[in-house]
């Protein structure tokens, strides 16, 4: 046995030297050197406390054997934490008359609604023209909850605010959730580790300061495995959340620039510490003129693409029947 496990890693040697005469480049991570994880790092503006515990990582992955099952735990936190958009960040497109237009353009009704989302949005600029920093930063803030029954389009508002803004749209369900280790992530000794689902939001955004839209607040349950609403608490505060720790990167995580928003069905069923920390805008569903505007402006035209008819084929070539509010929209 010894001499088999001396001969596979004389062969594992010998080929590494081989591929570095060679100058091959088309290794896989499994693969990938310590100096590759060196050089990546060299290239990437990171803070000094994650460029310190990469330092240190890929050291241990240098002393480490390749037949060691820690060697594939290292490489796949190193992975991790390179593929976060570390110091990645859009500017604010913070153009209030804009903001009102796309709402105007995505949304029918909901006047209060959108009412207060501009107001939140003309905060935002009006600091931003004084010099006092984002709405959002260490100590400030307000996380807009979107309260209402399906299907009157909370979703789609986040996407509105994020397109006005000009941000990255991530959603985030947390519907049905009981472990507490899909907001703080697992520790790295566990089997199938990974961070948590805040820390997948930004490497899916690709940047530090996105829209996050997180689903289904009242829907998070708890057991055993611990309470994903007390993990929460820390990400929602605005004097917390500047220090975020996910279990599994291990360093600290500036979620101060993240825009949090969240829906529900009811409020009733949200923790009170949770409901604490955020502001509720309820959006209890349409009038009858609102839903004959919305079918007029919306449900139409989708209609048409799916019944594969352009605009200009109307009256008899219109194969179905459209009804909204009790008043018939288009007949065949």
């Amino acid at each position: 046995g010894m001499e088999r496990t001396q001969r596979e890693f004389l062969l594992r040697r010998q080929l590494e030297a081989i591929r570095k005469e060679l100058g091959e480049l088309g290794r896989g991570a499994e693969d990938a050197d310590p100096d590759d994880y060196r050089a990546k790092a060299e290239g990437r503006e990171l803070p000094d406390a994650v460029r310190s515990a990469v330092g240190r990582e890929v050291d241990r992955l240098e002393r480490t054997s390749e037949q060691n099952p820690e060697s594939g735990w290292i490489r796949g936190w190193l992975d991790t934490v390179l593929e976060l958009p570390w110091g990645v960040e859009t500017e604010d497109r913070l153009d209030v008359r804009a903001a009102a237009q796309i709402l105007d353009e995505d949304h029918d009704g909901l006047a209060e609604v959108k009412g207060r989302i501009l107001e939140h949005l003309s905060v935002r600029k009006l600091r931003s023209e004084r010099g006092l920093g984002a709405v959002g930063g260490r100590g400030e803030g307000v996380i807009l909850a979107l309260v209402g029954p399906p299907g009157v389009g909370k979703t789609s508002l986040g996407e509105s605010v994020a397109r006005a803004l000009g941000r990255a749209f991530v959603r985030v369900s947390l519907g049905g959730i009981r472990d507490e280790a899909e907001i703080r992530g697992h520790r790295r000794t566990y089997v199938g580790a990974q961070p948590g689902r805040l820390v997948r939001a930004l490497r899916e955004a690709g940047t530090m300061n996105p829209v996050v839209l997180l689903d289904e607040i009242d829907k998070i349950g708890s057991d055993f495995r611990g309470d994903p609403s007390s993990a929460l608490l820390e990400v929602l505060d605005p004097a917390q959340n500047h220090t975020f720790r996910d279990h599994y990167l291990e360093v600290e995580l500036d979620l101060s620039k993240v825009l949090f928003l969240a829906t529900a069905n009811v409020a009733d069923t949200i923790p009170a510490a949770l409901l604490d920390r955020l502001e509720v805008l309820r959006l209890d569903g349409y009038t009858e003129d609102e839903k004959v505007s919305i079918a007029r402006h919306h449900l139409l035209a989708r209609q048409r693409a799916r019944a594969a008819l352009r605009d200009d084929e109307r009256g008899n070539h219109m194969p179905f029947t459209l009804i909204a509010g009790g008043r018939l929209i288009a007949r065949p």
